[in-house]
């Protein structure tokens, strides 16, 4: 069974999605970050992914929404956005998400990973294969299977791999992505970006990645953790 990360994007202390992540096209869904993470925990959620858009800018933070997420559930938190130490795992979380220094400072990143082994994996955002970092709205000049073979990144908890174009669109993931990725890695990788089917999930399963983001499905109804949590568990 592979592990179901329920997403909450913050900015300006409320939840939102961008589509394709871009911040002009953005929905809020609520203004209370912590009721949500404790109904999926109520729900059987076994982790809870939480992303800081606005420190992914450098433009703000949510940090301390971030610490009461994860002071209010018993659940694992993942984390991510604008992280740059080990910091918030001092603070409750359970495992930090390196993006847009992961791929500016990959020294940093190989320290910080041997610093806390196992709680800090790798995001990798991409746009037709070319990562994108600070809030995805700059280049990387970096391709995704070049910063894949880093070995400044191996050692990482999992890579997590969110195809840009496929973000809160709802049309499914980016299976023939994921399947290449798998081929080329032996870190776990954790899916995100266009969930918008128990099918989805089915298929991400299959195909062997070690978890599923999951974000505006949930919040728009296509189904719910509890469902989610059903298939993923198999017949």
């Amino acid at each position: 069974m592979i592990d179901l990360y329920p997403a909450i994007d913050l900015r300006g202390g409320r939840c939102v999605r961008l589509y394709q992540g871009d911040f002009s096209r953005e929905t809020v869904y609520g203004d209370d970050p912590v009721a949500v993470a404790r109904a999926y925990e109520d729900a059987g959620a076994p982790w809870i992914h939480v992303v800081d858009l606005d420190a992914s800018r450098g433009q703000g933070s949510n940090r301390e929404l971030v610490i009461a997420v994860a002071a209010a559930v018993s659940v694992p938190v993942q984390t991510g956005g604008g992280v740059r130490d080990t910091s918030l795992l001092d603070e409750g979380v359970s495992r930090i998400v390196l993006g847009s220094v992961a791929v500016g400072e990959p020294d940093l990143a190989a320290r910080l990973i041997q610093e806390a082994p196992g709680q800090v994996a790798i995001g990798l955002d991409h746009w037709d294969g070319q990562v994108r970092v600070r809030g995805w709205e700059d280049g990387a000049g970096v391709e995704l299977f070049e910063a894949l073979a880093w070995p400044e990144l191996s050692g990482a908890a999992s890579f997590v791999v969110t195809n840009i174009a496929r973000d809160a669109t709802l049309e499914g993931p980016d299976l023939d992505g994921y399947r290449r990725l798998l081929e080329v890695t032996d870190t776990p990788v954790v899916a995100s970006g266009g969930v918008g089917s128990l099918d989805d999930l089915r298929a991400l399963d299959c195909i062997g990645v070690s978890g599923v983001i999951v974000g505006k499905a949930l919040y728009e109804g296509r189904f719910d953790v509890t469902g989610a949590l059903e298939v993923l568990a198999g017949p």
